[in-house]
């Protein structure tokens, strides 16, 4: 990035005195989000005519947007993600891509404070109506068949041939998602330390992507579903040693010689972290062990993560809630559970979420999207695939694999 230009500089202004009456709270907004980019740039244009840089002390990702109408500075004021991304819906707000945009706002998460987040009346109201979507056992169910069961056919289109959706791993720039994803499961079959006929609790099982890389190895395994869509796919598979069933986690009944749960915990809530860990220590065997991946959030954001909603919670994901690690092994150290090698993998999730859009994005070129999911939904979807993206690739948020020993 070249020299900065003066802090908030605007050139071309343009409009009536009305005009850029209306227009000066907004650039108040945009002080103080200018005042909160430690690092990177935005190069916006505005709706009264003039271009601005905001940021650019320091290195960083440069976003290109333009502001259409000011309402999308009152949402982004108001309502926080979630009033930014229907700004975006409406036309508000564009650009060429957003993802660096995402990325910024999460990096300098810490001096921007509260200049991106929702009002605090907002976010008490959306709280409260988030509040009855808690995951307690009907509202579980519901959350997940909201997201999961949109229809396989949909997810078959952009996911790669296993129907595994979570984060790869990668061994180099450049592996194929599909290698990426064998590595991944192969990791969380490593970890459990189990040999050929011992038994496998798999809690939230997906498509079965796990499944069968553990039925391969000669591992018994039952997997918990709640998404009829899912449990419809793993029986298809046909997998020796293999029985899937819609079960709520806190139903699990016998021992188990190891657990796996691969990014299951985010769709728990914090209010059942510790009857998520109670059913983890009830079923593993003495000695035995938990593979667990987990998508978690920096705690320096995770206090003001936790009193509102997010985007993601109010669009996407009902129930939905990124792990505080320090809170969750704590608790999980309460139960007699012994962290062992975690292992911190982020800048892969968001090269799997970019490999997820193109094929996501292709896929809708093409017309194989199926169409009951109509072009709203479409642009929804894809705008989550990167709001996702630029989580990740701003640090905030990480993705880790670790291993639970019952002690």
């Amino acid at each position: 990035m070249g020299p900065r230009m003066e802090a908030g500089a605007i050139h071309r202004r343009r409009g009536t005195f009305v005009q850029r009456t209306v227009a000066r709270p907004f650039h108040r907004l945009l002080d103080r989000i200018d005042r909160g980019l430690a690092t990177g740039a935005i190069e916006a244009t505005l709706p009264d005519g003039s271009a601005r840089l905001i940021g650019g002390r320091a290195d960083g990702p440069v976003a290109t947007v333009a502001v259409h109408r000011w309402r999308a500075l009152w949402r982004l004021a108001t309502g926080g993600s979630v009033g930014w991304y229907e700004g975006w819906e409406a036309g508000d707000w564009s650009s060429p891509d957003p993802v660096p945009l995402f990325d910024l706002f999460m990096r300098n998460r810490v001096p921007l404070g509260d200049s991106a987040r929702a009002g605090i009346g907002v976010r008490l109201a959306a709280k409260a109506w988030h509040r009855l979507r808690r995951n307690d056992r009907p509202g579980a169910r519901r959350n997940i068949a909201a997201h999961y069961d949109l229809g396989n056919d949909f997810y078959r289109e952009w996911l790669d041939d296993s129907l595994t959706y979570s984060s790869a791993l990668f061994a180099a720039p450049g592996q194929s998602l599909e290698d990426a994803q064998a590595a991944k499961l192969q990791a969380v079959l490593d970890r459990t330390g189990t040999a050929a006929g011992d038994t496998i609790l798999e809690i939230g099982c997906g498509w079965g992507s796990f499944a069968a890389v553990a039925a391969e190895a000669g591992r018994r395994l039952h997997a918990l579903t709640l998404s009829a869509e899912q449990q419809r796919v793993v029986e298809a598979r046909g997998l020796p040693g293999v029985t899937v069933s819609l079960t709520d986690y806190r139903d699990v009944e016998g021992k188990f010689d190891a657990i796996a749960s691969i990014e299951m915990v985010e769709a728990v809530g914090q209010e059942y972290w510790p009857i998520y860990l109670d059913t983890i220590a009830r079923a593993l065997k003495p000695g035995g062990r938990a593979a667990i991946q987990y998508i978690a959030i920096a705690d320096d954001v995770f206090p003001a993560y936790a009193a509102s909603v997010d985007f993601i919670q109010r669009h996407v994901f009902p129930g939905g809630m990124l792990l505080s690690e320090p809170r969750f092994r704590a608790l999980a150290a309460a139960r007699g559970l012994a962290w062992e090698d975690r292992q911190g993998f982020g800048p892969d999730y968001a090269e799997t979420l970019r490999l997820w859009r193109v094929r996501f994005d292709a896929a809708d070129r093409a017309g194989r999207l199926p169409a009951r999911l109509d072009a709203r939904f479409r642009r929804l979807w894809r705008y989550y695939l990167m709001y996702c993206e630029g989580g990740f690739r701003g640090g905030g948020i990480d993705v880790a694999q670790v291993t639970l020993v019952r002690t």
